[in-house]
């Protein structure tokens, strides 16, 4: 069976240099763990760390989390659906809005459960994803200050996710401005300027982050030890916290070149092959992942001798050219992944999630 394996010394090597760095900084940091769906052994490695307040999208996560450590500060990063208000209220702490329809019923529910519902309020600067717009901002915050049981704790903006709009020093100024406006207009305090994700820890790098940034909410970097705004590795850190490991299940020698007539592939492609080709053969390994588990763009072998050739649903077919390594049924081989990969392998039922300790 096919399996992950979550290396837990990388892991906290990575976190404790993130650390250090957002201390240095005076930012306060927030773990973005969506990328570990929710799975509790995961989770508690990742709570062992130290970590105080974690983010999540999905309130089964943020759920799983409080039956861990209910001291834990939980925030639900996506605006939340209002069927979803009550668990919203229950299991999140915090919460990303930019509705205010939606924050009502927030007030409402917090009312009902008796809670003080804090949030944070995107406001849009270019990403187009979530975020009110910022002609709206002063009339948002004060039909949202006369709410009851909901305490307004920051103000926040996203980068990258949608469109790749990168983060500069302008458009950080611009969010710590309007932070400062809010503050004066209303008389109000707004503790946290959530700056972004891990795209934005370049600039901290740089030198040009702004004085009023003083939170982030970080994932990716922790987790692959991402330079997201250059598509790289930070050097001082670890991009194999995560392994997938997979088993041969056929290995045979085959022709390179299919035979019969040809239509589309169970993902909708079609294929052309260089006629020189015909009568060429080559060691080809199925292993016991597939389409359902990953995509193959996402993964890669660690013996880079191997490459892909092709899936469907539950199969990956290899190509081991003349098999130097005489690779055999039942082997095992090592794949890194990328962002992508980690969070569709882990939400998979279908693999074994493991502690490397």
């Amino acid at each position: 069976m096919a399996f992950i394996t979550l290396d837990t010394n990388k892991l906290k090597s990575n976190f404790n240099f993130l650390n250090n760095l957002f201390k240095q900084n005076n930012i306060q940091w927030s773990i973005v763990s969506k990328i570990l769906c929710g799975n509790r052994e995961y989770l508690q490695e990742l709570i062992n760390l130290g970590v105080r307040q974690i983010c999540d999208s999905r309130v089964d996560n943020l759920k799983m989390i409080k039956s861990i450590d209910p001291t834990i500060e939980t925030i639900f990063i996506r605006p939340p659906a209002q069927h979803s208000i009550s668990n919203i209220i229950k299991y999140a702490d915090i919460s990303l809005n930019t509705e205010i329809d939606t924050i009502q019923l927030l007030s409402e529910e917090a009312q009902k459960q008796n809670k003080k519902h804090k949030i944070i309020i995107m406001v849009e600067l270019g990403e187009l994803r979530e975020g009110i717009m910022r002609e709206d901002l002063i009339e948002f915050y004060a039909n949202v200050f006369k709410l009851k049981n909901i305490e307004v704790v920051g103000i926040g903006s996203n980068f990258s996710c949608l469109y790749g709009v990168l983060p500069t020093h302008d458009k950080l100024i611009q969010l710590s401005l309007y932070e400062q406006l809010i503050e004066a207009k209303f008389n109000r305090q707004i503790p946290y300027v959530s700056g972004g994700s891990s795209v934005v820890i370049p600039l901290v790098f740089q030198g040009q982050m702004p004085q009023g940034i003083n939170h982030f909410r970080v994932g990716e970097t922790l987790f692959l030890g991402t330079d997201v705004y250059n598509d790289s590795t930070i050097p001082e850190m670890h991009s194999d916290v995560f392994r997938l490991y997979s088993t041969i299940i056929e290995l045979i020698e085959k022709p390179v070149v299919p035979s019969g007539e040809m239509g589309t592939n169970v993902d909708g492609h079609s294929f052309d092959f260089d006629e020189n080709m015909i009568g060429e053969t080559s060691y080809r390994a199925i292993i016991d992942l597939g389409l359902l588990d990953v995509d193959e763009k996402h993964i890669e072998p660690v013996d880079k001798n191997i490459s892909f050739v092709g899936a469907s649903s539950d199969m990956i077919v290899i190509d081991l050219g003349d098999n130097d390594k005489n690779y055999k049924v039942g082997d095992e081989l090592e794949f890194t992944l990328d962002y992508m990969g980690v969070l569709r392998v882990i939400n998979s039922k279908y693999i074994s999630k493991k502690i490397k300790r």
